[in-house]
């Protein structure tokens, strides 16, 4: 589940609030072990997921780096490379 979650900072444009939220999704996915909580927990389920892409953004406009922004596209092109190579037949 975990590899669905990518590195956010430091990308021109900033990381959007979808992608944040789908990170903190994948986390609490991560932690609960469930992809789709209970009735009886989905409140809790679904505060944490705000809480932690609360947070993400909190953290994310926080850091700093002397690095120049990286590329989105790039970015996804070596990612695609790197899940090529690893399935390959």
């Amino acid at each position: 589940m975990c590899r669905n979650i990518h590195v956010l900072h430091n990308f021109e444009p900033a990381a959007t609030d979808d992608e944040v939220h789908a990170a903190a999704l994948q986390y609490v996915r991560k932690i609960a072990g469930t992809t789709k909580p209970s009735q009886a927990n989905r409140e809790a389920f679904d505060r944490a997921v705000e809480d932690i892409a609360h947070a993400t953004r909190h953290l994310l406009a926080d850091l700093v780096t002397n690095a120049p922004p990286k590329d989105r596209e790039t970015e996804a092109a070596k990612r695609r490379a790197r899940s090529a190579e690893r399935y390959a037949s």
